[in-house]
């Protein structure tokens, strides 16, 4: 049995390994992430990641992990922005506000898929001119969804959250490690080993 992370993001194996995992492959699955017309956030979130987990090609003993995490400004999913200039717009649109913050993971082994989406509450200040310029010049809002990343410097933009922080990176690991758990994964077995 092989753990393949369906995920070419350094947060996700990252947080793998906070809970001792390592991944025996890494295999992103290349699918089209637009959203259908009018798709809400947190259908679309879940559907990506069920996605991604069908089309990672596996062994049918493998245990396969994918994950999205889409920024929701009410009905409106901030992706990831292309460039700076959306980057900046998607920070202005979150400044002073609440917004949601989506993460849905999917694990599948054989034809069997077990799927829960996490959904967390942000608030983001609202940046000044200098703020936002620093912060678009470091680059940090690159292949980030909302064009800002928790765990990094925009972290000092977020005065408040109800949720799943690891959520907020890219992988909720108390969900993650139920639903590999129940996929037959031996998450917890080498702290069960005698010593």
């Amino acid at each position: 049995m092989r753990l393949i992370l369906g995920s070419a993001s350094p947060r996700r194996r990252e947080l793998l390994a906070q809970i001792g995992l390592v991944p025996d492959a890494i295999l992103p699955p290349d699918i089209d992430e637009d959203p259908a017309k009018a798709e809400l956030p947190r259908p679309y979130c879940a559907r990506m990641a069920r996605e991604k987990a069908v089309a990672v090609v596996a062994e049918p003993d493998d245990i396969v992990l994918c994950a999205d995490t889409t920024v929701a400004l009410g009905r409106r999913i901030l992706g990831k922005p292309a460039d700076a200039a959306q980057a900046a717009e998607f920070l202005i649109a979150l400044g002073g506000r609440r917004h949601q913050v989506i993460t849905a993971v999917a694990v599948r082994r054989g034809d069997r898929l077990w799927q829960r989406e996490v959904v967390t509450a942000v608030k983001m200040k609202r940046l000044s001119d200098d703020e936002l310029n620093a912060y678009l010049a470091s680059g940090d809002w690159e292949g980030k969804a909302g064009g800002y990343g928790i765990q990094g410097l925009a972290g000092a933009f977020i005065p408040w959250i109800s949720g799943s922080f690891t959520g907020v990176v890219g992988l909720p690991v108390a969900e993650t490690a139920a639903l590999l758990q129940a996929a037959g994964y031996p998450v917890y077995a080498t702290a069960e080993e005698p010593a």
